[in-house]
């Protein structure tokens, strides 16, 4: 089953695999999805919806297992401080829900900043937009895909 994220992949013509998982609504942390797909954390990605006081909405990409560094988020966005939104907020702001969501497709063409750990790697696995489903791809063609910069971001 495509999902927008792997029609859009596909539009920019950018090689991926859709990998697929069984989910537990209980339990939607991003080691688990790793886990289940039988890799490491640190090859599996979580996005979260950020909110800055200056710029607004943005996206930050970090691996499964990390915590985000959100003094490094708000020295990279310009803003003065950063915070993760309410989980309520998730879905209007991006059109997907807790477990699934993707920089690819967004209801808004919102900043994407990637963890610089992603690059040492050949292949990153991120939401393919749906609970259940990622997209594993160069780090190199994510980071074109998304218009994504680069940081340190993690903690």
């Amino acid at each position: 089953m495509k999902t927008n994220a792997a029609r859009i992949l596909d539009q920019q013509k950018i090689s991926y695999t859709l990998l697929e998982y069984e989910v537990d609504p209980a339990d939607l942390a991003a080691e688990r999805a790793a886990e289940k797909l039988g890799l490491p954390y640190e090859q599996v990605f979580k996005t979260l919806v950020v909110r800055g006081d200056r710029h607004g909405i943005c996206l930050a990409v970090i691996p499964a297992n990390a915590e985000l560094d959100l003094k490094a988020l708000a020295k990279a966005t310009g803003d003065r401080k950063v915070d993760t939104v309410p989980l309520k907020e998730v879905q209007p702001l991006t059109g997907y829900i807790r477990g699934g969501v993707t920089a690819l497709g967004c209801k808004k063409p919102y900043p994407v900043y990637l963890d610089e750990s992603a690059v040492a790697l050949e292949r990153i696995a991120v939401s393919a937009g749906k609970r259940g489903h990622m997209l594993q791809l160069s780090p190199a063609d994510y980071l074109k895909a998304v218009d994504a910069k680069l940081g340190a971001i993690q903690k």
